[in-house]
């Protein structure tokens, strides 16, 4: 997340945490989960977030489990209906998904990621079409219906960047309407 600095939903995402199970002992670090050991021994178990994981998986001191919201039954989800599944409740803080997903498909090895990086976009891509759709059918009240069920739950279920992509798309209908209505009419 290097060009994402200033990213609200960067930052969320970098915080979420990863399962962690130190390799080996490292030095001076005993304080990072409120022990009084001045190190961590090997095979210590320990939640860390994302940003202060992944350097130490880089250098190998420890590994980590995938994360629930990336994992086989999230993703075998997707595949059967990637409208069906509520992207924000996975990971907390905002639902930055697509985040998260692509910063832990970098932590993968390329074998274990490719589940992964081929379902980021093909959700998406899935999820799209229904997400244009009630951006410019929505009036405020159920709007119309998704194959999940009535277009609140769907609009309930979209993570961060789907949000910014509904508002987005809601104010362009609502901008074309605008200027239908005020156009000449001859």
């Amino acid at each position: 997340m290097e060009n994402d600095y200033w990213s609200i939903d960067a930052i969320f995402a970098e915080n979420q945490k990863l399962d962690c199970t130190f390799l080996l002992e490292v030095p001076n670090l005993g304080y990072i989960d409120g022990g009084d050991m001045p190190n961590i021994p090997a095979q210590t178990k320990m939640r860390l977030p994302y940003w202060l994981a992944a350097p130490l998986l880089v250098h190998d001191y420890l590994e980590f489990r995938i994360p629930p919201a990336v994992g086989y039954s999230v993703l075998k989800a997707l595949s059967a209906e990637p409208r069906s599944v509520k992207l924000s409740s996975l990971v907390g803080g905002g639902g930055s998904w697509y985040k998260f997903g692509k910063e832990i498909s970098e932590l993968l090895e390329e074998a274990t990621s490719k589940d992964l990086t081929e379902a980021l976009p093909k959700t998406f891509r899935a999820r799209l079409v229904d997400l244009i759709d009630q951006a410019q059918h929505f009036d405020g009240t159920a709007g119309s219906t998704s194959a999940s069920g009535t277009g609140n739950e769907f609009r309930e279920g979209l993570e961060s960047t789907e949000r910014e992509i509904f508002a987005l798309a809601q104010n362009s209908a609502h901008l074309m309407k605008t200027w239908h209505e005020s156009s000449d009419k001859r």
